[in-house]
């Protein structure tokens, strides 16, 4: 075999992945033709999400891209069905609205923009506040890895909220607090 550059080689491997997964030999949990909602209002889902000790998981995707069909139907999508996490798909060139975390209403296009994005898929893990909690998931691994980098940083995320929610919460013992 011929040795290349590295970047040359990464970019073989990429594309024998890519072609592996297409062929349907690997594909874990598939479910065909599955979807992730898009979300409405960002902040209720965020509520939701922080009450059941949960981050708010959102993929960013790009129509068209096969490493976020696979990231989408056979890892986040599972996730979604389970219904133990929320898990929230946005697109990359979308211009349909939703509530961002502040009540604003913008596309999804622009808050991709606003997140700094640039990569499909890229997953992001929400805690307090609309803040981005644990590393970002960024672009297609090799299918064999990609569930156990997902898993990892669901269970990271899951302790950030679990361990902030043993801290006092200072707004609430200034009301407390007799004057």
């Amino acid at each position: 075999m011929t040795t290349g550059t590295s970047g040359a080689t990464r970019r073989m491997l990429l594309g024998a992945a890519a072609a592996v997964a297409s062929t349907g030999l690997v594909r874990p949990a598939r479910a065909t033709g599955a979807t992730l909602p898009a979300p409405v209002a960002l902040d209720h889902a965020l509520a939701r999400a922080l009450e059941k000790g949960n981050p708010l998981i959102v993929m960013v995707s790009l129509e068209g891209c096969p490493f976020c069909r696979v990231a989408r139907d056979s890892y986040l999508a599972p996730l979604h069905r389970e219904g133990s996490v929320a898990v929230y798909q946005i697109d990359m060139r979308s211009a349909q609205a939703v509530r961002d975390f502040s009540g604003s209403t913008r596309s999804h296009e622009d808050m991709v923009r606003a997140w700094r994005v640039t990569i499909a898929p890229t997953v992001l893990f929400f805690g307090a506040q609309g803040k981005e909690i644990v590393a970002r998931l960024e672009g297609g691994y090799i299918p064999d890895f990609y569930g156990a980098y997902l898993d990892q940083r669901l269970e990271q995320a899951q302790k950030v909220i679990k361990d902030s929610r043993g801290q006092p919460n200072p707004i609430r013992q200034t009301l407390i607090q007799p004057p």
